[in-house]
């Protein structure tokens, strides 16, 4: 039975790209980064406009600038996210320490969490925003609804990285309770001993004796 600590194979094992495509992890972080994607750049290029009566550009959601600047950081930070786990993803299988290994999931499992609860935040903000929003001359109400949508849309994809991340880390910490041992702080493997001498072996002849009172006896004649 192959062993495996926190959701990857044994350490030392070679990267198979068709495995870790078909993962459900990295199918949820390429549709995260999807949405984030659609999320920014759309603020970016369809969240501001600049009224008649104004010179200054103002936001789509009730003119709050703040609305917009929020879901673009949010948007972005999770692209970047999902890039750098991503990565990670591919590499954990190589990692011998298990300690680094809980620590990266951990890691995944703490910023799942975050972002999760992030785009809830996101989602609320926006529809909010955009349900108080009373003038819309020359606004794209399309964009402002696809904002609204794939915030949505990622509360469900990170929430699901984030159940994934705790069953590896539950997973994780089963295995190593079960005697997973981290190949590089395995002691355990005794030195090879010297071998033994073959059997028939005989002392040589002239070996000096131990027994021996060492006093010099002269040969008789």
């Amino acid at each position: 039975m192959e062993r495996s600590a926190y959701g990857a194979s044994l350490a030392g094992g070679s990267f198979d790209c068709e495995s870790f495509i078909k993962q459900p992890q990295t199918i949820l972080r390429v549709l995260s980064w999807v949405f984030s994607i659609v999320v920014f750049a759309t603020i970016t290029a369809e969240g501001f406009i600049n009224p008649h009566s104004q010179s200054e550009t103002k936001c789509i959601f009730n003119q709050n600038d703040n609305a917009c600047s929020y879901g673009s950081a949010v948007g972005v930070l999770a692209f970047l996210a999902c890039v750098a786990f991503s990565i990670l993803d591919a590499y954990l299988p190589q990692i011998s320490n298990a300690k680094e290994r809980k620590y990266i999931v951990i890691s995944d499992l703490v910023f799942s969490g975050a972002w999760t609860f992030l785009w809830f935040v996101c989602f609320c903000f926006l529809a909010n925003q955009w349900s108080h929003t009373t003038v819309t001359e020359g606004i794209s109400g399309d964009a402002a609804r696809a904002v609204i949508a794939f915030s949505f849309f990622s509360i469900v994809s990170w929430a699901l990285l984030t159940l994934f991340a705790y069953r590896r880390y539950r997973q994780g910490i089963d295995e190593v309770g079960l005697g997973y041992t981290d190949p590089s702080h395995d002691q355990n493997t005794p030195y090879p001993g010297y071998p033994s001498a073959p059997e028939g072996y005989q002392q040589s002849p002239f070996t000096h004796n131990p027994t021996g009172d060492g006093s010099y006896q002269p040969p008789a004649y």
